[in-house]
């Protein structure tokens, strides 16, 4: 079967920057197989190569990525293709149309029958110059947003910083506890949308630094000045078993910031003794249960992925999920974690 493949959506208005994002993740995403289909038609500059109205058309990039261009309507198939162990790809990157409703690509990844492929989020991209005006002519943006796992405020370095903040917190009062990220240039770091094909030992609460990465422009330019938020990577472990009401209520009201948790847990319910694998990507929470290898310790594993998180409160909101009673729990406490059990 090989691992599961997360598809990221990425959307936003005409122009808000997201073929640039695109470009920056292929650029460095660290050995990462990215699969890029791009839902547009016309000419489409991915990483200087040129993709003009092709359907169905697999392009290689040079760097081990491959780019699509197709209809929605062609998304299941193309899934198919990529999914396949021989292609090796870690992530799929969908840059929807500047017109495209999001909603209709996530019911479609979401009901993707490929037991490989797997929900990986909506990235709304918004350009902070021009979200004043185009959110006025067009309404339905706010829509949008409402419906994003991360918004990415992009072009933060062309206004002020008193209507960067007053942006941020509008959008923040628009879709409550999803991170919204400021950046420029569409830098951001990959890990925060997807996992390394070898990923570092991730530290408690470690702020990831910009500053290895951003060495394609020019730091002496006048009024140079880094817009980007770092992110917040969380390990937690517990060798003690997990209280599951507990941390279905973590994960149904995650701490403000949070994009991505996974992880495997135990449960101190009688009787239970499965591995249960867990990903959480925005509000989307998913639980696979499993069982533990030979000699494996049962032992809780967690890593907590956000921008703007409370690393403090969410490592403690965590520990508090850790069963310290002395009886084990009754199976009905399992309920709200069945709910998330993929069929």
């Amino acid at each position: 079967m090989g691992a599961v493949i997360p598809v990221v959506i990425v959307a936003g208005f005409l122009g808000s920057g997201k073929t640039t994002l695109l470009n920056y993740l292929l650029r460095n995403n660290r050995g990462t197989r990215i699969g890029v289909v791009v839902n547009d038609f016309g000419a489409v500059n991915i990483d200087a190569m040129l993709v003009a109205g092709q359907v169905d058309a697999m392009v290689s990039l040079g760097n081990g990525c491959v780019c699509c261009a197709v209809d929605v309507s062609e998304l299941d198939d193309l899934f198919a293709q990529l999914a396949q162990p021989r292609n090796a790809v870690d992530v799929i990157v969908v840059e929807a149309s500047g017109l495209a409703e999001p909603r209709n690509l996530i019911r479609m990844v979401i009901a993707n029958p490929n037991p490989r492929i797997a929900y990986g989020g909506l990235v709304e991209v918004v350009d902070a110059e021009q979200f004043a005006s185009t959110s006025a002519k067009h309404p339905e943006l706010v829509t949008h947003l409402r419906m994003a796992d991360l918004v990415l405020v992009n072009k933060a370095d062309r206004i002020e910083a008193q209507a960067l903040a007053g942006l941020r917190a509008q959008l923040a009062d628009w879709v409550g506890q999803v991170p919204v990220y400021a950046t420029t240039h569409g830098r951001i770091d990959p890990g925060l949308l997807f996992d390394d094909r070898v990923p570092d030992q991730p530290k408690v609460a470690e702020q990831l630094s910009f500053d290895i990465l951003l060495d394609d422009h020019d730091h002496d330019e006048p009024g140079h000045r880094h817009l980007h938020d770092d992110y917040v990577s969380v390990a937690f472990t517990s060798e003690r078993a997990l209280h599951p009401r507990a941390l279905v209520a973590f994960l149904e009201d995650p701490p403000s910031g949070l994009f991505r948790a996974k992880g495997c847990v135990a449960f101190a319910v009688a009787g239970e003794r499965r591995k249960f694998e867990v990903h959480l990507v925005g509000r989307h929470v998913v639980f696979t249960p499993g069982s533990w290898a030979r000699g494996e310790r049962r032992v809780s594993n967690l890593v907590l992925i956000g921008a703007g998180m409370d690393a403090d409160l969410a490592s403690k909101r965590l520990h508090d999920t850790v069963f310290d009673g002395e009886t084990p729990l009754g199976e009905q406490e399992m309920l709200g974690v069945w709910r998330y059990v993929t069929q």
